[in-house]
């Protein structure tokens, strides 16, 4: 897959990749391209000026815009088909009458190229394998001999217009490769910012009003918060049983005996009952825990 030159989208400049994936190389530039339109616009207007250059039709004709080009970067069939034929090569409607007639079998062909609103790409068989070379996905797409029929089919359904091209592809390391050697493909190639998209997506479900980083801050800051809640209920464990362990200690003196005791009881019942108690001495289950605690065991 390493040696197909797939060169992928950028702009509106699909016409120049539909060219380039299939002459694999960069054989023509916007600029290049530009010049051809722009050749084509002038041939027209010579045309139209035959009729008579003070007439409604040639005044309408230099007021509007060139039909070869825009300035996204969008060429016409002409540009395609006249940078083809610097090369030997011709395009034919594939659903035209006269192809049809042939009965040729889609696999026997070399290459076809695709329209749909402005956009162009190459189907190109390159050793034994075809190949799509939308300049949309991430990388070249394996198509199966058996799927071939039912892809060009589709892309009819789905209102594209089909070319097929005729005549001697130049010579290109894929081409060479691939005749030796097959080629599997274990995962389709996905369109490019896809995985971008969906997670655009499930960002927009999960909170319209932020971006996806603004969530990921969210859900970190929801963690730390957590760790630290977390945090001061282990601290408040330890504080609570060492203010019991003092207080039982201090009881075990000898002096003032009730004072001491009242307090650790009152402790003992706060991690008996929880925060907050409702009683101001200990209750009986507090008071049956102190006396079955062993004092030695406080300094262990």
């Amino acid at each position: 897959m390493e040696s197909i030159f797939h060169e992928k989208q950028e702009g509106s400049l699909c016409a120049q990749h539909c060219l380039n994936n299939l002459l694999q190389g960069e054989y023509f530039s916007p600029v290049e391209l530009s010049s051809i339109a722009e050749q084509l616009d002038e041939e027209e207007r010579m045309r139209m000026a035959e009729g008579g250059v003070q007439t409604e039709e040639y005044r309408t004709f230099l007021q509007q815009p060139s039909g070869n080009m825009d300035d996204s970067g969008f060429f016409s069939i002409q540009v395609i088909s006249n940078a083809l034929g610097v090369w030997g090569l011709e395009i034919v409607l594939f659903n035209s009458r006269e192809y049809q007639q042939l009965q040729i079998d889609p696999i026997h062909e070399k290459a076809f190229i695709c329209n749909y609103k402005e956009h162009w790409f190459t189907v190109r068989k390159l050793g034994q394998q075809w190949f799509n070379l939308n300049s949309l996905l991430t990388g070249p797409e394996l198509i199966s001999d058996t799927y071939l029929a039912l892809f060009l089919a589709q892309l009819q359904q789905e209102g594209y217009s089909i070319f097929v091209i005729r005549g001697s592809l130049p010579e290109c390391e894929a081409d060479q490769i691939l005749r030796i050697m097959r080629v599997e493909q274990q995962q389709r190639p996905k369109l490019i910012g896809e995985d971008e998209a969906q997670r655009m997506s499930v960002q927009q479900v999960s909170d319209p009003g932020h971006t996806a980083d603004e969530v990921l801050l969210d859900e970190d800051e929801e963690e730390l918060r957590k760790a630290l809640a977390l945090s001061r209920q282990g601290m408040e464990v330890e504080d609570e049983e060492a203010d019991l362990r003092r207080a039982i200690q201090l009881s075990m003196q000898g002096s003032k005996l009730s004072p001491p005791l009242t307090t650790a009881a009152l402790l003992v019942e706060r991690r008996t009952a929880g925060p907050n108690p409702t009683s101001d001495g200990p209750s009986a289950p507090v008071t049956d825990a102190l006396n079955a605690l062993d004092p030695t065991s406080l300094w262990e």
